[in-house]
């Protein structure tokens, strides 16, 4: 399966705020898919925080990173945009904008302590919101005995792998999602613990959002 289907994103929408030598440094991320979407959330967050010292942003778009930007917002040039885009290029983060607003404390951190405050308050955002990785996947649905019911819920567990549906009837069916490449492993797996005795259909295929437990997000 190509990358370019499966790609890391935020959990979902939110904000976390770190202070630094007096200053407050608040990240505010959301997902957006389009550069329309981006500019709407720095518009929104810029009036939210209209009264803050400076509301710098970035924003990559496209998983190839196909349009990005990144603004200082009247910080020293470099310090803030370019350090908050290369933060979420680290994490592999796709499809997401962050605006870090600072409300300055009275303390100068010079420019290598800003540098590291904005890229700090972007990283330390994602992992208190957390991360999934989007992937396109294919539904199997099979059945199995009862009296052998526990023992593939148990490999299924134990494997990681989505359940999507179990139904109860003369046989427990069980829907599960996978990624096309496992597709296969996984089949011959079930067959050899059933001994052979197993059908498979193929249901719908969609994108699933599996999170990331541990923050290892160049690892995916």
């Amino acid at each position: 399966m190509s990358e370019k289907e499966n790609f890391l994103t935020i959990k979902e929408n939110g904000s976390h705020e770190i202070i630094i030598k007096k200053s407050k440094f608040i990240a505010s991320l959301a997902r957006t898919r389009t550069v329309d979407e981006a500019n709407e959330f720095i518009q929104k967050i810029s009036k939210q925080h209209h009264d803050a010292t400076h509301n710098t942003y970035a924003y990559t778009i496209g998983l190839n990173d196909d349009q990005v930007k990144a603004s200082d917002n009247g910080e020293p040039s470099g310090t803030a945009g370019i350090p908050e885009l290369k933060a979420l290029q680290l994490m592999n983060l796709k499809n997401v904008t962050v605006v870090v607003t600072r409300y300055f404390g009275g303390i100068k951190l010079g420019a290598g302590g800003l540098i590291r405050a904005y890229s700090n308050s972007v990283t330390q955002g994602v992992e208190h919101i957390g991360v999934v990785k989007r992937v396109l996947q294919q539904e199997l649905i099979f059945s199995v005995p009862y009296n052998r019911f526990d023992e593939i819920d148990h490999f299924i567990k134990q494997n990681k792998v989505f359940v999507s549906d179990t139904q109860y009837g003369v046989n427990v069916t069980i829907k599960v999602f996978l990624d096309e490449d496992d597709l296969n492993d996984f089949k011959d797996k079930i067959i050899n613990l059933l001994s052979g005795q197993v059908e498979f259909s193929k249901g719908e295929k969609r994108y699933n959002e599996i999170p990331i437990e541990d923050n290892n997000f160049h690892e995916h």
